[in-house]
Parts: structure tokens; sequence; C-alpha cells
């Protein structure tokens, strides 16, 4: 009989367990307001002011590729052969394939000064160049980024203001 009991008060905790669980749970199922990703506007705005529209076809192509190291197609393509890619097709400039050489052959210059199309260097993994972008306006550039594929981003951002190393244009 005492076993008897203790199920019965065991189901009914149970019940009243899933009944609190199903209350508190349609009180928060109420529509959660969108709000714009900045950067995502910020991006597009960039891309919209672009006076090259060559390279504004070239990103649409491109944008959304997954990231593959060594990849240069569309099956997937690491930052350096995007820069690559993108000079050499848009630009007709001769780059190196890694992007530690390609900083290697740039004129540096200061954020501020970048022109569409100068090149973006970052070390993210210490104190080597690891990652490359292309600046495109409005503080925005272009890159095959390992998480998200090629994208369009927003180099004020925290993570890409830290990693920063160097900026400028080709000297070919």
């Amino acid at each position: 009989m005492e076993v008897l009991k203790k199920i019965q008060t065991n189901r009914f905790a149970l019940l009243m367990l899933l009944m609190a669980a199903l209350f508190f749970s349609a009180c928060s199922s109420r529509k959660k307001t969108v709000r714009p990703n900045v950067s995502a506007v910020k991006a597009a705005d960039a891309m919209a002011h672009l006076r090259n529209k060559q390279l504004y076809r070239f990103i649409t192509d491109w944008t959304g590729v997954q990231y593959r190291l060594g990849g240069l197609d569309k099956r997937g393509i690491d930052c350096s052969g995007f820069a690559f890619l993108l000079q050499k097709d848009i630009y007709g400039n001769t780059l190196p394939r890694r992007s530690r050489d390609q900083a290697n052959v740039i004129k540096e210059k200061s954020v501020a000064q970048l022109k569409e199309g100068d090149l973006i260097f970052f070390s993210f993994g210490g104190g080597m160049v690891d990652h490359v972008g292309v600046y495109l306006n409005n503080n925005c550039f272009v890159h095959a980024s390992t998480t998200r594929g090629v994208v369009v981003d927003d180099l004020s951002l925290p993570a890409y203001q830290r990693a920063l190393v160097k900026a400028g244009s080709l000297t070919n």
C-alpha cells in the first residue's frame, strides 16, 4: 500500500511539473521583434555603393561559397584564394597565393586611406598574418570567413579591430 502511495505522489508531482512547464512556455511564446543586423545593413549599403560593377558581380557570385583551406573554386575557397582570384579577375593583378606572402607585396596605408580593392590583413592566431580581406568602402570588406564562407563584414567590429595588422594597395 505504501509503494502505491509513493507512485501516486510521484505521478502527481510529475503532472504538476508538466503543467507548470506548459504554463510558462505559453507565456513566453509571444513573437519576438526582429531587429535588423546593423552590420548586415552596413554591408548591403557598401555593396550598393561599389564603383566597380564587375567587383559587385564578382562578390555576389561568390557570396556564400563555403570556406575550404587551399580551395580555389566554388566547392570551397580560402581567404587568400579569394583575394588572389578577385585581384586577378577584377583588376588584372598578380598576387601570391598565401596571405602572409600577399602582405609582403603591398604599399602600406592607414585604414582611413583605403580605397575599393585594397587589401586588409589580420592575425587571429598570433603575430603572423593569417587572414586577408578586400576593402570595399564605408569600413566594409569582403573575405572568405572560416565559419560563414564568402561574406561582406564590418571592419569596425571589435574582433577585426583587434586582429588588424596591415592594410594597403598592391605595388605592381
